[in-house]
């Protein structure tokens, strides 16, 4: 057993390992390419960086490849995804244009890796049209859809189909998420990986040290909501809570804590209405941080005396699995994801709007016990539920499936 397998094994048990290595012995040396649009940036980036080595150590050759584009391709892409969570966009045919043309010249720049690949990974918009130019494919194709598409804007959703109804399989992070599609659906559930540097243990010094580069008091109660600066996220709405808690709790302080993703036009727009939000407020800390700045979110989030997402659509939201398996109870919005992970009243609260968020906020803060508990209780179901381990088994089971299709099922009707 590798080294990192060991790692695994002694948070997980080493039955959790065999079982994967069970799994992907009759996988070995299969060639596995994913394809997304950043390396950094996003809770996609983040799963890749780490499902990518792990597919590896388990026997498949796997490897890491990026679509990319001009302005119109990204602010297309952008217009998708929040068309599929929702929004009435119309996007005008040169943005489309501009996908097509991204999508073709990532299709000649990679056709002979795509081409001889057994299994291909598709992830979210931005890549998805690859296939119409690979029409006699040697391997499967997978579309992964990491986004809340429960109630996509019906115009986008039809584009977007026409790209992914002639893949092999697709994969939801949720029952709800999924869409009616001519092949077959799996629910894979993202993950985080608890030997990251956004998830290991840290020294107390370690945590200590954010309060002193951030200008944050220890002795006083601090909320931390890690994000990128995406409307969806709501960051305005936290401030919104914030300064609706303060009112009662006046030594409360906020960390907003978020950086850019390179496939994200809109970020500097949102950033810049949540510095207006905050005006002067010098209990509200607004953070851009690096790319790799993953030691110091973790330390942000050890920092927390609770962590926040308050999203309004979410398609999964691993900030919280990441608060909750730093034993921290969560405030999250009532949507997406969240809800698979905060278990009301259990793991934290439930929350859609901004006196909601406000109200737990102040009964938390009155009640000590409860967030201990609460903490403790998320960290247990994270361990249970949500680490890579578990993540890993489940696309290696996707992939014998599609390799023996009904070869071994036993049909119980």
């Amino acid at each position: 057993m590798s080294k990192l397998l060991e790692s695994f094994a002694a948070i997980t048990g080493p039955d959790v390992v065999n079982h994967l290595r069970q799994l992907a012995e009759s996988l070995h040396g299969a060639k596995v390419i994913h394809v997304n649009s950043t390396r950094i940036g996003g809770g996609v980036a983040e799963i890749l960086e780490k499902l990518v080595p792990l597919f590896n150590e388990v026997g498949l050759d796997t490897s890491w490849e990026i679509i990319s584009g001009d302005a119109d391709f990204y602010q297309c892409t952008k217009s998708m995804h929040n068309g599929l969570q929702g929004n009435k966009v119309n996007i005008a045919a040169p943005l489309l244009a501009a996908y097509e043309r991204a999508n073709q010249a990532c299709a000649e720049a990679l056709r002979t890796k795509l081409t001889k690949a057994d299994f291909v990974f598709i992830h979210d918009p931005q890549p998805a049209g690859l296939l119409d130019h690979f029409p006699d494919r040697h391997g499967k194709w997978v579309w992964r859809c990491h986004i809340d598409a429960s109630h996509p804007y019906r115009p986008v959703w039809k584009y977007l189909r026409g790209k992914v109804c002639n893949y092999d399989a697709s994969i939801f992070s949720l029952p709800a998420f999924a869409q009616q599609l001519p092949h077959p659906q799996y629910i894979i559930p993202p993950s985080i990986d608890p030997l990251s540097d956004k998830n290991i243990e840290l020294s107390q010094e370690e945590v200590n040290r954010v309060f002193v580069q951030f200008d944050l008091d220890p002795a006083r109660p601090l909320l931390v909501q890690v994000s990128r600066y995406d409307r969806f996220k709501d960051p305005v709405g936290v401030i919104q809570a914030y300064r609706l808690a303060k009112k009662f709790i006046p030594d409360l302080q906020l960390v907003l804590a978020g950086g850019e993703a390179s496939d994200d036009p809109e970020g500097e727009a949102v950033l810049a209405e949540v510095r207006e939000a905050a005006g002067n407020d010098q209990d509200i800390h607004i953070l851009l941080l690096a790319p790799d700045a993953h030691r110091t979110i973790n330390a942000l989030q050890r920092a927390a005396d609770i962590v926040v997402q308050k999203s309004t659509r979410e398609g999964f939201g691993l900030t919280v699995t990441e608060g909750m398996w730093k034993s921290k109870p969560v405030i999250g919005g009532d949507t997406g994801g969240i809800r698979l992970q905060v278990i009301n009243y259990h793991t934290g609260f439930l929350v859609r709007t901004p006196e909601g968020a406000a109200l737990r906020i102040r009964h938390l803060l009155h009640n000590r016990s409860r967030m201990q508990e609460m903490g403790r209780k998320g960290k247990e179901y994270v361990r249970e539920n949500f680490l890579l381990t578990r993540q890993i088994r489940e696309y290696l089971t996707v992939l014998l499936s599609l390799r023996h299709g009904t070869e071994y099922r036993i049909d119980l009707s």
